[in-house]
């Protein structure tokens, strides 16, 4: 219990201090507007066009395959490791909601960044493409050209299901070499 006593002093010891106004902090860029949810007679459209599509069992096919990439001068026991998902996840991209412009901006701030900072393991979620209709995902393929081009990027695979399985990647980043004495 307060007494009046430490109420007064309290209130000696805060005359003339002013309340802070709330500061907002914000690390890298501002993720852009995702599109609108679908309305629900478009999702029944999007589902009666998918299960009239020829071509439903490939899209679904291409939609479970594992996505690898590795560049020769990573050795295959670090990829390995990569596919087992042994390294720590130190930071994420949510790509979800995204058009393929807006994705591909937002992709290359956060790996860019992650670079920057000597991150060495990272995740992209591009989600599973489950909302893309029949012609199948279009984030997923789209990721891996990119990531491909990038040189920062020593591999990738698809995440393990705990991490999103094939709606997400692990990304392995090059760490920038230390100099030191001599070099």
């Amino acid at each position: 219990m307060i007494n009046e006593k430490d109420r007064e002093a309290f209130a000696k010891a805060m005359r003339g201090v002013k309340r802070l106004q709330p500061v907002q902090v914000v690390v890298g860029s501002k993720r852009p507007p995702t599109k609108a949810k679908k309305r629900r007679t478009t999702r029944t459209d999007l589902l009666t066009e998918s299960l009239n599509a020829p071509d439903l069992i490939n899209s679904i096919e291409q939609a479970g395959e594992e996505i690898a990439f590795c560049r020769p001068e990573l050795s295959q026991k670090v990829f390995r490791q990569l596919r087992k998902g042994r390294y720590t996840i130190e930071a994420e991209a949510d790509l979800h909601g995204l058009t393929a412009p807006q994705a591909k901006l937002h992709l290359r701030e956060f790996i860019c960044e992650s670079a920057k900072y000597e991150l060495g393991c990272v995740r992209v979620i591009h989600g599973k493409g489950l909302g893309s209709g029949p012609g199948g995902p279009v984030l997923k393929s789209k990721v891996q050209q990119w990531l491909a081009q990038w040189n920062e990027v020593l591999a990738f695979v698809t995440a393990l299901a705990s991490d999103g399985g094939s709606g997400a990647i692990y990304v392995l980043l090059r760490r920038r070499r230390s100099h030191t004495m001599g070099e």
